[in-house]
């Protein structure tokens, strides 16, 4: 049985890979310290005998090269969040971000791992005006969030050179779906705004609601784990894809989908007004990626657009919430 090791496994985005690859016959190790994850995302997974939780922090190195041991991949999703946290707190973000990514790269090095696919993110393109996103025209980063996923990049392409550690970053792109938290003061948008409309509080837009996103369903992130854990297409290792569906939204249109889906349970979700307030420090105004390269190299081909995933979301915390 193959062993993966996901970091950040409490978490949103590391629950639901953790879960997939569970139930795909792996053996997974899943390490988190539960700063910002939660146990109650993995409680159903403890009676399966492929999964085994560990809890630590990826600042220690001796964490990481005991969480490492005897796995044949990992995916490192393990970093803390959110433009404003950053600015609020950059120590911390960096320490994470960076000392901790740079832990795994020397553990996952030392260990002889095969490969280490890792979460990226779409903030490393900064000022960049263009659109659609192409990852080898990025701009200059405006959050330290935004630094230190770009020198995650770095690292990892260094590793590779130098001791010939595989990698693969994917720089994922507004990631929404189940178990996605929205609680707490970085929850993002649309799990922060769905659970506003459902209890009929006034979502606030950071702005004139213009702002767009290339909103990206969780099932169409664990596809491009998957194959970029599993490619054997040497071309496509050690490379950076954006991991997103490839449409654009603005926030304004984002409201109108989330009322649509959530009046399909309660009718009056259409009559809560939009507050509208003054734009966030840090944000890049328009993304949208080009996928081109992924569906190229990976075999990428993301099966939620933005409407059918916020119906799997809505759906999820209809029952959850």
């Amino acid at each position: 049985m193959i062993t993966i090791l996901i970091t950040g496994a409490a978490g949103f985005i590391g629950s639901n890979l953790s879960e997939y690859f569970v139930k795909k016959d792996y053996h997974v190790k899943a390490l988190d310290n539960l700063s910002t994850g939660h146990l109650h995302n993995l409680e159903h997974l403890n009676d399966y005998e492929n999964f085994e939780f560990v809890e630590g922090d990826i600042r220690d190195i001796n964490v990481c090269h005991n969480a490492v041991k005897d796995c044949s991949f990992v995916l490192h999703q393990a970093a803390l969040g959110s433009v404003p946290r950053s600015i609020k707190d950059p120590i911390t973000s960096n320490a994470v971000n960076v000392n901790g990514f740079l832990n795994m790269l020397v553990a996952c090095r030392e260990a002889g791992v095969k490969k280490m696919v890792y979460a990226a993110s779409s903030s490393t393109y900064g000022d960049s005006k263009a659109l659609p996103k192409v990852e080898d025209e990025i701009g200059k980063p405006l959050s330290p969030y935004a630094i230190t996923k770009y020198v995650n990049e770095l690292y990892a392409d260094i590793f590779n050179k130098t001791y010939g550690l595989n990698t693969i970053g994917l720089r994922y792109f507004n990631v929404f779906g189940r178990r996605q938290d929205p609680n707490g003061a970085y929850a993002a948008v649309i799990p922060l705004f769905t659970k506003q409309l459902m209890n009929k509080q006034s979502p606030v837009i950071n702005g004139d609601g213009s702002y767009s996103r290339d909103f990206t369903y969780i099932d169409n992130v664990i596809e491009a784990n998957e194959k970029a854990m599993l490619t054997q297409n040497t071309l496509a290792v050690n490379e950076i894809y954006n991991i997103a569906y490839g449409e654009r939204t603005d926030l304004n249109q984002l409201v109108s989908l989330l009322k649509s889906s959530l009046s399909r349970y309660d009718v009056d979700v259409n009559d809560v007004p939009v507050i509208y307030g003054a734009p966030r420090s840090g944000d890049v105004p328009h993304s949208l990626a080009s996928i081109d390269k992924a569906r190229l190299h990976l075999g990428y081909d993301p099966q939620f657009d933005l409407r059918s995933g916020i119906d799997e979301a809505v759906k999820w915390y209809k029952d959850n919430l």
